[in-house]
């Protein structure tokens, strides 16, 4: 009886001792399996479709209604050769008859409110005659426009819906994180309610050097009238608005940029209530940290927005901002870039006091600066004449006040690039023919005597630091 007891006890154990194993096996799969699948979209995309809107917008243009107009729309790119065939070569390009022709283009919008505001982007409603808005329910107003701002590429319009319409919930861009599932929604190509998911890609991401970019990146399918349509977290808040692709053929390869909506937040309240943005200005021209210049300016790390230059009688100079100092916080947030301060500083209400952390020396210090308004501003490029004295791959010229009145350009001291040798030292950092040298390794450089100088006195640390 006694081995049977026992016998009966090991079974017991072992019985247990599978099941349990049986248990974890099943958990650990059923947990796997969970990690491995995607999320189900359905649901999200089944609320939040109807929120987006498919944009058409219809311009007049005129066009030449000659025979050569098929090849050469406008005659002034029209060859030598092909205006003797065509009979034109002393028809001035006014009279040249024309005709009106509809040009169509399309893209995506959100509806911002429920009384019919939408959001969308200024490239896809600019310079349209006619703007019409089609529904989930496939019903169609004519749209007007509240505001555009092309710094931004974000524009406000306007429709009278019969019934409140559904609308979105905005995030908090600042916490998306690389890495994170969104969803987009628009019409690409016409395709009316066409859901994607990706994920986030990166963040803060500048693009055709845009003053007021800091993009998310997104390999969601973006295509050709995605534009102004509104990119999701799954919380389902609308974190972005989808603006660009990167494209080498016009389709989409996984790479695609949205406006961020912390910043598209304060522009839009702006076009609803005045339909135009009015930015906050610091007076700074910036540049990137790299890292050679993060080991000059005693950084552990490329961070931050350094100062090339401040505008004379610019919040920044009341402030005492100086050329070299580095910002690298801005009301409590990190400047990891330089792209990020010119979006900060722009959504900053003007009047406001920000709080700026810099590099100055090596140490940090504190300062605050009210911030100004934004004018809207011209950008003269100075071209140059051939110069002397050579060093680094580049030969510079003493600028005089009579050289700089000819080239158009403020400056009436420093040494001006005349021209740069490829592959050299000066070339690689990006120095450019027609550039300004104010300062070698921070000290003012007005003649070649001493530039020389100033040469011979790095040749140590085989690094020279330039204000440009």
């Amino acid at each position: 009886t006694m081995v049977q007891a026992l016998h009966t006890r090991k079974h017991l154990v072992l019985a247990a001792t599978f099941a349990v194993m049986a248990m974890a096996l099943t958990l650990f799969s059923n947990r796997s399996a969970n990690a491995a699948a995607p999320p189900d979209f359905a649901d999200l995309a089944e609320k939040l479709s109807p929120t987006v809107v498919n944009i058409y917008t219809t311009q007049t243009v005129e066009v030449s209604s000659s025979p050569h107009q098929f090849f050469f729309p406008d005659q002034g790119d029209i060859p030598e050769p092909f205006r003797r065939f065509f009979g034109l070569p002393d028809m001035p390009e006014q009279q040249t008859p024309k005709r009106e022709m509809k040009r169509t283009s399309l893209g995506s919008g959100v509806i911002f409110t429920a009384d019919g505001y939408i959001i969308t982007n200024n490239h896809v409603i600019e310079d349209a005659d006619e703007i019409s808005v089609t529904l989930h329910t496939f019903e169609e107003y004519a749209a007007t426009i509240v505001g555009r701002d092309p710094k931004s590429d974000l524009a406000l319009i306007k429709i009278e819906p019969k019934t409140d319409l559904p609308y979105i919930t905005l995030g908090d861009s600042d916490k998306l994180r690389v890495g994170e599932w969104v969803l987009a929604i628009g019409n690409p190509f016409g395709l009316q309610k066409t859901v994607t998911a990706g994920i986030v890609s990166a963040k803060g991401r500048a693009i055709n050097n845009e003053s007021y970019g800091n993009f998310i990146q997104t390999d969601a399918s973006i295509n050709p009238g995605n534009s102004g349509g509104p990119l999701f977290n799954l919380k389902g808040e609308m974190v972005g608005v989808n603006t660009a692709i990167f494209s080498r053929t016009g389709g989409n390869i996984g790479i695609g940029f949205a406006i961020p909506v912390n910043m598209a937040r304060n522009v839009l309240a702006q076009l609803k209530e005045h339909g135009k943005v009015t930015r906050g200005w610091l007076g700074v021209m910036i540049q990137q940290v790299t890292s050679d210049l993060a080991e000059n300016f005693g950084l552990d790390r490329p961070i931050g927005a350094l100062i090339g230059q401040v505008i004379a009688d610019s919040p920044a100079e009341k402030a005492g901002l100086k050329a070299g100092d580095v910002i690298i916080e801005y009301n409590g947030k990190e400047v990891s870039q330089m792209s990020m301060l010119p979006a900060m500083v722009a959504s900053t209400s003007v009047g406001e006091k920000a709080k700026l952390v810099m590099i100055r020396d090596g140490k940090k210090q504190n300062i605050t600066v009210e911030i100004g308004k934004l004018e809207d501003e011209e950008v003269v490029v100075a071209d140059a004449e051939t110069g002397t004295s050579k060093k680094l791959g580049l030969t510079v010229q003493e600028l005089t006040p009579k050289r700089a009145e000819s080239l158009r350009i403020e400056e009436t001291q420093g040494l001006i690039v005349s021209d740069i040798n490829p592959g050299s030292a000066a070339a690689e950092v990006g120095i450019l023919r027609g550039d300004i040298s104010l300062e070698r390794n921070r000290e003012k450089v007005e003649n070649v005597a001493q530039a020389k100088k100033a040469l011979q006195a790095a040749q140590e640390k085989k690094r020279i630091l330039r204000l440009i």
